[in-house]
């Protein structure tokens, strides 16, 4: 494991028992709204750990600015006792820091719900609002608290104590979080989180609030968590799924994943390479590849296109290469720190010439585990660029989510250097790709040749047209192979019906949600998400017979004839008008109410 991701054994019943009369919830959303100076991708993160502890649901959500200087920023945390499928429409709970961050999110807040803020930098606020209104001198009681040592730096761990004793989180374990989190960073600093702590928690805002409230205790299985991010979740799973070498160029929101292989792969016997640009990353890579071992490189959407060139040769020499990109606002610089899923085409057409390529695209931070695994056998077995699109929403969400099985998805890497008989051609027409790395003993003593080249079965270059038909052809026959083995997509909800609600990536969590809510109206409403979406898996056309409306739900534009990018694939290969699009590019993930009112417009209903 990595430092950033945790795992612990839930204790459940460990929380401090509500007394008579406290309102318990099942479910919390909690806006803190400042500075991404305040650190509130701190306490966020505490939150989020002390979920996945105490056996609790969570997810999380937060802005962050694109600029050096910082600016304002949000982190949203939903705790729940039960499923956590979005991070919240609305905020039950408002922390705001300053008077832009009240102007600004106010209006996030549900009707009733309750809004805390600094009344040392907040002068003003709506008291004609359905909400409670809860001053505390935030950033003055902290510097009091610090002795003024710290000026306003400690505030965050002030809120931190706020909250844990709002909802009666376990101090123990919140105050076991802070000092893992601090203690590495010297006694002083240690010592001033937990004077900050200790002042919020001893704060008496319970006598400001109308109610008393507590979480619900979680009800999972009590077992082994992981408590971390999409980023640092595919780390470990192309770590468990036998990567041991790779190479990138750093870049948002790619840069943790490469800045955590790193400092991971060595501990391996493995290397990662920071390259001076994209290309020479990905030529890297494909040198690691031609050596034996499965490779990796990454970047988002404008570093993939600069490797592009690069990944045309992975193609036509069929090197196993694992290629994520973590998806960004485009085009260009675009929106370096927002969400947005428009690569999808890219990554299946983006190279000049006929470039088929595995693509894949995980569902939540679990799945952002499990598919780096994946992607990993697939590259191996099929000999070719496999593409993984994450996205920026699940790079930075936080989730908690069962221990994998590893005995199960380990894979130990060992380079095959075993003798070639004579008969050996690393591209048979009649078979599936074996390379020979170098050092391989050839017994015909005709060694193979990896180029971009169009080339004959040995590997060497052939500018026959034939030659070229046929090896054109068992490179697309080879991806069509692997559809066959793919299953069909699970359905929530009705099997058929109304509305069928089609999704890809992190959009999973919000269009189940969304299912639910329709069929809690009446509705005959079903959802299905595609992880496979190069090739797909085959009989959907049979899946969406079952329905009225198949609305596909995607973050990017509607293009020049009114439908995104998956819709327009499914549209061509399945050449059915009643597959439609519900798509958006502003940057922010989707939230639940809209995907239901926009998919209720769609099918007129």
């Amino acid at each position: 494991m990595t430092p950033q991701a945790t795992s612990e054994s839930a204790d459940i019943n460990s929380s401090p028992a509500p007394s008579a009369g406290t309102t318990e919830l099942q479910n919390a959303v909690i806006r803190f709204a400042g500075n991404s100076q305040d650190g509130i991708q701190t306490i966020g993160g505490l939150l989020a750990k002390l979920a996945g502890r105490s056996a609790r649901e969570v997810m999380t959500y937060m802005t962050i600015p694109s600029t050096i200087s910082g600016g304002p920023s949000i982190f949203q945390v939903h705790l729940g006792s039960g499923e956590v499928l979005s991070a919240g429409d609305e905020s039950d709970f408002l922390f705001a820091f300053y008077q832009h961050s009240y102007d600004s999110h106010i209006g996030s807040l549900r009707p009733g719900g309750i809004c805390i803020y600094d009344t040392d930098n907040v002068e003003t606020v709506d008291r004609e609002l359905d909400a409670l209104h809860v001053g505390v001198p935030i950033t003055s009681t902290t510097v009091e608290a610090l002795g003024g040592s710290a000026r306003e730096r400690g505030k965050n761990l002030f809120v931190l104590g706020l909250v844990t004793q709002i909802f009666k989180l376990d101090r123990e374990k919140v105050v076991g979080l802070v000092a893992r989190q601090f203690g590495r960073k010297g006694e002083d600093v240690l010592r001033n989180a937990t004077l900050a702590f200790d002042a919020g928690y001893a704060y008496p805002v319970g006598d400001l609030l109308s109610l008393d409230y507590a979480l619900e205790a979680g009800r999972g299985s009590g077992g082994d968590k992981v408590t971390t991010d999409g980023n640092t979740a595919m780390v470990l799973g192309l770590l468990a799924g036998g990567v041991r070498y790779g190479a990138a160029y750093p870049i948002t929101p790619w840069s943790t994943i490469m800045e955590q292989l790193r400092a991971e792969l060595p501990k391996y016997g493995g290397l990662f390479v920071q390259a001076e640009d994209e290309l020479a990353a990905v030529s890297m890579a494909l040198g690691f590849a031609y050596s034996g071992h499965t490779a990796v490189t990454g970047s988002a959407g404008p570093g993939i296109s600069l490797k592009m060139e690069a990944l045309s040769y992975a193609t036509m020499a069929e090197l196993p290469l694992v290629v994520v990109n973590v998806q960004r606002g485009g085009p260009s610089t675009g929106l370096p720190t927002s969400v947005e899923q428009s690569d999808l085409m890219q990554a299946i057409y983006g190279s000049h010439g006929d470039c088929p390529r595995i693509v894949l695209a995980p569902k939540n931070v679990a799945d952002c585990f499990h598919i780096a695994v994946e992607a990993c056998e697939a590259a191996r077995r099929y000999s070719c660029p496999v593409f993984i699109l994450t996205d920026m929403a699940l790079a930075s969400r936080i989730e908690a989510f069962d221990q994998p099985d590893l005995d199960r998805c380990l894979h130990e890497p060992a380079v095959d250097l075993a003798p070639r008989g004579g008969d050996f051609k690393p591209y048979p027409l009649d078979a599936e790709t074996r390379h020979a790395p170098p050092g391989a003993p050839m017994a015909g003593g005709k060694y193979p040749v990896v180029t971009g080249l169009e080339h004959d079965e040995w590997g060497h270059p052939s500018a026959n047209p034939a030659i070229h038909q046929r090896m054109t052809e068992r490179r697309r026959e080879k991806i069509k192979a692997y559809a066959a083995t793919l299953p069909l997509p699970q359905i929530d909800g009705d099997a058929s019906g109304e509305i069928l609600l089609v999704g890809w990536g992190s959009t999973w969590g919000p269009i189940r949600e969304a299912g639910e809510r329709l069929r809690a109206k009446g509705r005959k409403v079903g959802s299905l998400h595609l992880r496979h979406l190069n090739p797909m898996p085959n009989g959907l056309e049979a899946v969406f017979a079952g329905y009225d409306h198949v609305i596909v739900v995607e973050m990017n534009d509607e293009g020049l004839y009114g439908h995104g990018q998956l819709a327009t694939l499914l549209r061509a290969r399945h050449c059915d008008p009643k597959i439609r699009s519900i798509c958006k590019t502003d940057g922010l993930n989707y939230q639940v109410r809209d995907i239901v009112s926009r998919a209720e417009e769609a099918a007129g209903v």
